[in-house]
């Protein structure tokens, strides 16, 4: 998430209560996870087996729960529960507002966009021109949607990322991590029926220009899609996710979090994408490998009882 303005890191440390060490005159621009920081950025870390990882990342200034070493130029805010400190930043900077209009007073809707019954336009939301927005869509805060856009009838924009602090030993498990994030979708895409985008978590989802998606196809939080790929119905890829230009996911193709799928891949109908792979190939299976290979495969498990029956024949 990017600040309107940049932020004295001491209003932050006063914010949260934390203790101020290092860089004392430095601006935050933003907060975000550690796989997206920037220069100026404000993480947070509260397990020594990520210490050195955050710490020595591109963020500026780390929230964290221990004094540590820590390079020249940066800061660290200490707490007692950095996670806290991160609700409390997101809430302060980012609040729940409801809007209780289909289109709210804060959205920019281009010229030539339509938007049909029953459609919900929350907060700070930015349609470009010539878009068409089906009947009972839904586009929460703070999601941009570029020009030529098409959304068909029940998809939902920008809602919360599937995203959990596990917290042993509390009556709460799993204690949810506010999304703060966008969805931003380029120009010229296409959005099926019953499609749900994630926002991000502190970051932006993002679906690249000409992109087309079927019905029923879900894209986690953080996830960046390229321009012009095609997934067909009920594709579903977890968060921080990348999928490069030109991808071809067929039905029910399932991808899992923080991977790469490289330009030019196509994936055939119900499979499993555990790792990354490389662009340019055809893969298929649970989990996937090339096409031609696993066809190889399917055709000696199909020799299997011949096989068998001239074994046990001799």
């Amino acid at each position: 998430m990017r600040f309107e303005n940049p932020v004295p890191v001491t209003t932050i440390a006063k914010i949260i209560g934390a203790s101020l060490l290092g860089n004392k005159e430095g601006l935050v621009t933003g907060i975000n996870e550690i796989h997206k920081v920037e220069k100026g950025d404000l993480a947070f870390v509260d397990h020594p087996k990520y210490y050195d990882t955050c710490i020595h990342s591109a963020a500026t200034f780390i929230i964290i729960n221990k004094e540590s070493a820590f390079p020249e130029g940066k800061a660290l805010l200490v707490v007692d529960e950095p996670f806290e400190a991160y609700l409390k930043i997101v809430n302060h900077f980012r609040p729940f507002a409801p809007s209780m209009k289909m289109i709210s007073d804060s959205a920019v809707v281009g010229e030539g966009t339509v938007i049909m019954p029953n459609a919900y336009v929350g907060n700070h939301v930015t349609i470009g021109n010539n878009c068409i927005i089906h009947p009972n869509v839904i586009i929460l805060d703070h999601c941009i949607i570029g020009d030529e856009v098409v959304v068909q009838a029940g998809t939902v924009i920008g809602s919360d990322a599937f995203y959990y602090n596990k917290k042993t030993g509390s009556p709460l498990h799993y204690k949810k991590m506010t999304s703060c994030g966008r969805v931003v979708i380029e120009n010229g895409v296409e959005i099926g029926a019953n499609c749900t985008i994630d926002r991000g978590v502190s970051s932006d989802t993002i679906i690249g220009a000409g992109t087309k998606m079927d019905n029923l196809v879900h894209i986690g939080h953080d996830t960046v899609v390229g321009k012009n790929c095609l997934f067909a119905g009920q594709v579903g890829i977890a968060g921080a996710t990348t999928i490069e230009d030109n991808v071809i996911l067929w039905g029910q193709v399932g991808v899992s979090k923080t991977l790469t799928i490289g330009r030019d891949a196509v994936v055939y109908a119900q499979s499993g994408v555990k790792d990354s792979i490389p662009g340019g190939k055809v893969y298929f299976g649970s989990p996937v490998e090339d096409a031609r290979e696993k066809m190889k495969e399917f055709v000696w498990i199909k020799r299997i009882p011949q096989l068998w029956e001239k074994v046990m024949g001799k």
